[in-house]
């Protein structure tokens, strides 16, 4: 059985970690905030950029040169590329994408295609590592706040992998922000940019608004050609941002898990602690009269 001293040690320690975990959850709860501002401004500007690659996409004539628009008739190697935190302490936020990015390679590779992956996150490196895949290409140190930067060196690298012809799809696994408590896993097929981006709905498209009757130059073909790694950027932008948002969400849940647990555990060994006390001084007090009465 546990000695009073045993149990105070283990309280104290205990209460040490309720206080690291609370403090974890204060600091996600300001970063999440920050994360969900981002996000609200995010997407006016990816809502904007999407009207307009449409709009000028109408008034292109042939769009074959274009290589992040060209679909492979034969997929044989896929990029997959998982966004996961540079951290840890978050709950199922690293495990849900990683277990999501395997059964998606497990799948691929029972069609017979070629997996590669471009890690984004250090757990997202490290487990692929673990796992004996090739995660030489990485992109860490950024996860928990993603510039505009980030997203356009990641973006530069897969339009770079796809237009050399050493990929045919390129697909986002990430955490999509919800709430506080959900975090839904998406896979986003990025490369090829998808053709329903062109795409428009009629009367009530505002990219029809838009375009009006511009004179464009240079060509919108060339135009196109600028507009679309731009559009990529601002997918993958999106995507780092939901996946911040997400891993502050889930570590502040987490955190907060953690320290009422500290808590009730606190209190079931502080009651163990009083009950050892109590069993002491008990000992104690028949000690004393076994000696008075072998004195008398």
């Amino acid at each position: 059985m546990a000695t009073v001293q045993d149990l105070k040690r283990r309280i104290k320690s205990v209460t040490s970690t309720r206080k690291i975990t609370r403090a974890l959850e204060l600091v996600a709860a300001a970063k999440l905030r920050r994360a969900e501002v981002r996000i609200e401004a995010m997407r006016p500007y990816a809502d904007t950029m999407k009207d307009l690659v449409s709009g000028v996409g109408r008034t292109a004539g042939s769009l074959q040169s274009l290589p992040l628009l060209q679909r492979r008739e034969n997929v044989e190697t896929v990029l997959l590329v998982p966004l996961t935190g540079d951290r840890g302490l978050a709950g199922a936020f690293n495990g849900q994408v990683l277990r999501r990015v395997f059964s998606l390679e497990k799948e691929l590779e029972a069609d017979g295609k070629k997996v590669r992956f471009v890690a984004v996150g250090k757990k997202g490196r490290s487990t692929l590592t673990f796992r004996g895949r090739d995660a030489s290409e990485a992109f860490v140190g950024f996860c928990d706040g993603p510039s505009y930067g980030d997203a356009q060196a990641i973006a530069y690298r897969v339009a770079e992998l796809y237009s050399g012809l050493e990929v045919d799809r390129v697909v986002l696994i990430y955490n999509t922000y919800v709430s506080v408590l959900s975090q839904h896993v998406t896979e986003l097929d990025v490369l090829p940019i998808s053709p329903d981006v062109l795409e428009t709905d009629g009367e009530e498209d505002r990219a029809d608004q838009m375009r009006g009757d511009f004179i464009f130059e240079p060509e919108p073909e060339e135009i196109l050609a600028r507009l679309l790694p731009v559009y990529l950027e601002t997918l993958i932008y999106r995507a780092l941002l939901e996946s911040a948002a997400s891993f502050q969400g889930a570590q502040m849940t987490a955190m907060r898990n953690a320290s009422r647990n500290a808590g009730e555990l606190i209190d079931r060994v502080t009651l163990q602690m009083n009950r050892a006390r109590q069993a002491e001084i008990t000992q104690e007090i028949l000690e004393v009269v076994g000696g008075a009465e072998a004195l008398a």
